[in-house]
């Protein structure tokens, strides 16, 4: 590898902006990014998970109080926070699940606000900001190909996300839009299932899936970190499913 690919390729000294970044497989990228050298920046609603997350990391890394599900704090945001390099959007919320008959659709709508509409308010007023070979990183899930009865809301939601990614990667170009697609990540996502139900999800995976397990929200960072890294992909939906849609 040429150096100046290698330096591209590289982490160290980047600004990494992470939308979600104080939990689950938002904190999980935040710390493999920090770990390779990178400057995060993570970005939360709940200023106590922030300062728990900030522990954990290093001493330059910054966190940021803003409720997502808001156009005007994200544009905000974005305009104090100056140039970056990398964005990575993982904010959502806990995983409601209805079949269509019992779904209210005024309630249901609130979903796409964090999970869709953010994201797409992040890139708005963060892709003027991307330094020179920079990338935006959002997510999905495997719902979108693999919905289960129920699933109607996230499966449109991760179905629109994809959709969403190529066409701004034609947009932005050349700033590099992908996105990665988890499938059953054991996050407190799923902390409003009842008991019962979440067991049955992580029993469900470990039993079918081609790896046997549940995923770890490190499995995903990984992802994130790679899409950050490379410098020849984009409009890509990178699945990161332990088999689910194999199975």
């Amino acid at each position: 590898m040429n150096s100046q690919i290698e330096n591209k390729s590289s982490l160290n000294g980047k600004r990494v902006i992470i939308l979600g970044g104080s939990t689950g497989i938002g904190f999980a990228t935040a710390k493999a990014a920090a770990a390779e050298g990178a400057n995060v920046v993570i970005v939360s609603g709940n200023q106590s998970k922030i300062n728990n997350a900030l522990s954990q990391l290093p001493e330059d890394a910054e966190g940021y109080a803003v409720d997502l599900s808001h156009e005007e704090n994200i544009k905000s945001f974005f305009e104090q926070a100056g140039k970056f390099d990398h964005l990575v959007y993982t904010a959502a919320e806990n995983l409601n699940l209805n079949n269509i008959d019992q779904t209210d659709i005024e309630a249901a709508r609130k979903f796409f606000n964090l999970r869709y509409w953010g994201a797409y308010a992040a890139v708005k007023y963060g892709a003027p900001f991307i330094n020179e070979g920079g990338s935006v990183n959002l997510t999905g899930g495997t719902a979108g190909t693999r919905p289960a009865a129920g699933w109607s809301i996230a499966s449109s939601i991760c179905g629109a996300m994809e959709g969403l990614v190529r066409a701004l990667a034609v947009e932005l170009a050349p700033v590099r839009v992908n996105a990665v697609i988890p499938g059953v990540i054991d996050t407190n996502l799923w902390d409003s299932l009842p008991a019962e139900d979440k067991e049955g999800l992580y029993n469900w995976a470990k039993d079918t899936l081609l790896l046997g397990r549940v995923g770890h929200a490190d499995d995903v960072a990984l992802a994130f970190v790679y899409l950050m890294k490379q410098s020849f992909g984009t409009g890509l939906n990178l699945v990161v499913d332990g088999g689910t849609l194999l199975a």
